[in-house]
């Protein structure tokens, strides 16, 4: 006899299953990175019609990074304790509200409020996603999978040089705010499709263990805040303000800077899956030191080329290698991370990683006052790059670490 529809075959399931968590967790990190990535493409006019300078509305951005750390300590308790799918539900309407809100900014006093409340929202999707997608798959292919997932944040730069293109020439920049707040609503449909992870079940303890744990581990937890601060400042040093060096310095219109950011984050979502698989063939650290390295033998070649011709693949080499070490964090992350603490850990010290690195985009703005953004960008970007090579290297590294009861006697 056939199997019955209305139970289906439980590897099958298994599989559905997989894949809905790792989509879960893709399309949250490509739509908050979507609506993070809107600002950065219009720092231009919206200071115009607040009336303030560009470095003021450069501050927002800063002023997003800095409260993801409050969103990531308030999730990643309620994902521990409640589990990974309703805590990541709530945040992502969280976001996707302040999104549309920050379109209807009626002045900068109210737009730098709603960023705030933003960043609060964006600091709680990563971590709870993370755990919800590397609990879920297999750890044969962890690494490939996490460069997918991470890589969800190049998707969402993609999506939002897209509407730039689209967009803005004929709605403005408040009509690219409101397209931010929609899709968010797409994802649930894929969050009610996705179980809760067995490793959260088996890895769930009463708060004082939960609170002895996190005191057992505050050394391993200082070395992933570490690790994140200079992760972030290679990420955000090397993308925010490129947009803006390619408008004003190299005086590129809208469509060759959305066309030019697009190219670079294909690249970025390449670099993320094949540096991801060579993190499964070869290690955590080699493959996220190897993409580092490259990144900074590229810097020459990614400011100080003037022409299309010559900034394309610049742009594209750059973000292959910068994103390929950023997709091996959150498998590295993860499997660091001990199981009862898989939904907290992770994402706090990514987030104060954001924290710790939040003002480079605001250094790099006010250093560009006084040389040109590709001196500012270069100089910033190499030092970043340089640091990043030991703190990785010399860190710990738990490749294809079990979860759930298997992980319970790891210290």
């Amino acid at each position: 006899m056939g199997n019955n529809p209305a139970t289906p075959n439980a590897p099958t399931y298994e599989r559905a299953n997989q894949r809905n968590a790792l989509a879960a967790g893709f399309l949250g990190w490509t739509l908050d990175a979507f609506d993070f990535f809107v600002l950065t493409f219009v720092l231009v006019p919206v200071a115009r019609d607040f009336g303030v300078s560009v470095v003021q509305i450069a501050a927002t951005i800063t002023a997003s990074l800095a409260m993801r750390p409050v969103g990531a300590f308030i999730f990643g308790l309620l994902a521990d304790r409640y589990g990974r799918r309703w805590p990541l539900m709530l945040d992502i309407v969280f976001y996707s509200v302040v999104e549309v809100l920050s379109g209807l900014a009626p002045n900068y006093k109210v737009f730098f409020v709603l960023r705030l409340l933003y960043g609060i929202g964006m600091g709680g999707e990563w971590g709870v996603g993370a755990s919800l997608a590397m609990e879920s798959v297999s750890p044969k292919w962890r690494g490939l999978l996490s460069g997918l997932l991470q890589e969800g944040y190049a998707f969402g730069n993609l999506l939002a040089a897209v509407v730039y293109s689209l967009v803005f020439p004929h709605w403005g920049w408040r009509a690219m705010f409101f397209v931010g707040g929609l899709p968010a609503l797409l994802s649930l449909f894929i969050f009610a499709k996705v179980k809760e992870t067995e490793a959260w079940h088996e890895s769930r303890t009463e708060w004082r263990a939960y609170v002895a744990a996190i005191r057992r581990n505050w050394k391993l937890f200082l070395y992933m805040v570490l690790l994140m601060t200079t992760m972030n400042s290679i990420s955000h040093g090397t993308q925010d303000l490129y947009p803006t060096l390619l408008q004003v310095q190299r005086h590129f219109s809208h469509s060759t800077t959305a066309m030019i950011t697009m190219i670079s984050m294909v690249g970025a979502i390449a670099g993320g899956l094949l540096f991801g698989l060579y993190s499964d063939r070869r290690g955590r650290r080699r493959a996220m030191v190897t993409a580092v390295i490259f990144a900074l033998l590229l810097i020459p070649a990614w400011v100080l080329s003037s022409t299309v011709l010559l900034i394309v693949p610049a742009a594209f080499l750059m973000q292959f290698m910068v994103q390929g070490a950023w997709g091996v964090i959150p498998v590295h992350l993860n499997e660091l991370s001990p199981g009862e603490l898989r939904g907290f850990f992770p994402g706090f010290a990514y987030q104060l990683g954001v924290l710790f690195a939040a003002s480079i985009t605001l250094i790099e703005a006010v250093m560009a006052r006084h040389m040109t953004y590709a001196q500012s960008l270069g100089m910033l970007a190499g030092l970043v790059l340089l640091i990043g090579i030991p703190v990785i290297a010399l860190g710990p590294e738990a490749k294809g670490v079990a979860f759930g009861k298997a992980e319970s006697g790891r210290q």
